[in-house]
């Protein structure tokens, strides 16, 4: 009992790094001036009325997933299900990078 609740410990806190990870790169790489990685919500739409992404930045992420996380983003219908906020790319690479 006591090592399935440290694997969620670990799985956990191993999602949050890899989202605080993600708020860093988006703002960097992305040059998001206006924001900070500490004001962008795990919840809030990356495109249009949550972060303010568009078409080109989608692009760009997906370079950005490959490189700093190794997850390679195949098509337009996983990229749609992956960007739908911090959470949801989290997610994606988390479970394409478990061993």
């Amino acid at each position: 009992m006591r090592r399935a609740q440290n694997n969620k410990e670990t799985t956990r806190s191993r999602a949050m790094d890899t989202k605080e990870k993600l708020k860093q790169i988006l703002v960097k790489d992305l040059n998001l001036e206006e924001v900070t990685p500490e004001e962008i919500s795990n919840s809030a739409p990356l495109f249009g009325e949550g972060l303010g992404l568009d078409s080109l930045d989608a692009v760009e992420l997906v370079v950005i997933v490959q490189k700093h996380f190794g997850v390679e983003i195949k098509d337009m219908e996983e990229g749609r299900k992956a960007f739908q906020s911090v959470d949801s790319l989290a997610a994606y690479i988390e479970a394409r990078t478990a061993a």
